[in-house]
């Protein structure tokens, strides 16, 4: 008697509790961070900006010194981005452009396009000005002192760009996952080796390996690549033992269901434990989580979707946190379907849809797990709980494949 089907946030759980942070790390330059988690937070030494700076191109000025508007001022000074003025002296303005550090003595600068430059070196100021506009004060982006990356932060091109704000150079990030990927199945092709017009009957190309592949680089794995492993038991076996020799992770799709020559589950019982078989998500059910001497082992479902699937929903998460990433749900957003759902499933459903101009979600018209196309179609999914029904108008919950992807 089959155990019964463990709830996919049950699943994921577990499965992040075996998802303990990799050892060791790297330091890279800030250039070649981008997609790497911080390993260490980054602390800034220094204030930003480091002094208070002019916002605008204009004049730099007392404001006590312009009590109306018209008011025409001497030009005492001229300071450009990267130069360090005098004291403002009073009843004076001083020529100033953006970045440029405020002089002491000026409470405000007056923009240039409310202004009107004279002959003989003055200025008139066409425009009252308030203490303070158009400065930016000295630490108001960063304090010195302050935490200004999180350890576990992925980092993106804004964070490189607020990384290098502060100096630093390199940075000290987690290592990447060493993955092993191969697929099984004697049905499977590589594109290239054979025609269309000479497949085989029963031959499919094996489009599993470049999803997985692309979606393992975009985490940050280094991947290793098995090829396709015959559906033969001793073949799986000799496969997996290979693949755990220096890997923390062997991802494999196929084979991991309940069939006769669905060979992954006996296989990896055989070297090791497997501790999930079978959740209840829709699509990606047959899902097998374990170990084989210090590599983790995870095995998808053959069928495109659901391989894509459980991937996003189960593997992605626990590869961010191998890495150190604490926050690995992916974001959820309310949304409205135009469709109609009125078969309520007993698994939690993911259901390709995309959004329409009306700003609501169009579902894909066939969601079977062999239908690749609604992935590429589709710009997200329906989180869709188990025994509910979804009528046109519904609040659902969306997540979209970029934030899955990511």
């Amino acid at each position: 008697m089959r155990p019964p089907m463990k709830p996919l946030d049950d699943a994921l759980a577990e499965l992040l509790g075996h998802a303990t942070p990799l050892a060791g790390g790297d330091t890279v330059a800030t250039w070649d961070a981008d997609g790497r988690v911080l390993q260490v937070a980054a602390i800034s030494p220094l204030q930003v900006p480091p002094q208070d700076n002019s916002a605008m191109d204009g004049y730099a000025l007392r404001c006590a010194d312009v009590p109306c508007a018209g008011a025409e001022l001497p030009v005492s000074q001229r300071i450009a981005a990267g130069s360090a003025g005098e004291p403002l002296a009073p009843g004076s303005a001083a020529r100033i452009f953006t970045g440029a550090p405020v002089p002491a003595g000026a409470d405000a600068i007056a923009m240039q396009e409310d202004c009107m430059a004279l002959e003989g070196g003055a200025v008139r100021i066409n425009a009252v000005p308030r203490p303070g506009q158009w400065i930016r004060r000295a630490g108001e982006d960063i304090t010195m002192g302050s935490e200004v990356l999180a350890a576990g932060a992925r980092l993106a091109p804004a964070e490189l760009g607020l990384a290098a704000s502060i100096g630093l150079a390199h940075l000290q990030v987690a290592r990447r996952p060493r993955v092993a990927l191969f697929s099984t199945g004697d049905e499977l092709v590589m594109p290239g080796e054979v025609v269309p017009q000479a497949m085989k009957p029963g031959a499919i190309y094996n489009s599993n390996r470049f999803f997985l592949r692309a979606m393992l680089q975009r985490l940050g794995c280094e991947v290793s690549d098995f090829g396709i492993v015959p559906d033969q038991r001793d073949a799986t076996i000799a496969a997996l033992r290979e693949a755990a020799e220096g890997h923390d992770l062997i991802l494999t799709s196929g084979g991991v269901s309940v069939g006769e020559e669905d060979h992954i589950k006996p296989a990896v019982e055989t070297l090791g434990r497997l501790d999930l078989w079978q959740i209840a998500m829709k699509p990606g059910k047959p899902f097998a989580y374990g170990r084989i001497a210090n590599a983790h082992f995870m095995g998808l479902p053959g069928n495109p979707v659901s391989s894509f699937l459980t991937f996003a929903v189960l593997v992605r998460p626990f590869l961010l946190r191998l890495q150190g990433v604490a926050d690995v749900a992916p974001k959820t957003i309310a949304a409205r379907a135009d469709f109609t759902c009125a078969k309520a499933d007993k698994r939690r459903e993911f259901l390709r849809v995309r959004h329409n101009e009306a700003g609501g979600l169009d579902l894909f018209a066939n969601q079977s797990s062999g239908v690749l196309t609604s992935a590429v179609w589709g710009d997200g999914v329906v989180d869709n709980p188990a025994g509910e029904t979804i009528a046109v108008g519904d609040t659902v919950r969306f997540i979209s494949f970029a934030e899955l992807l990511s």
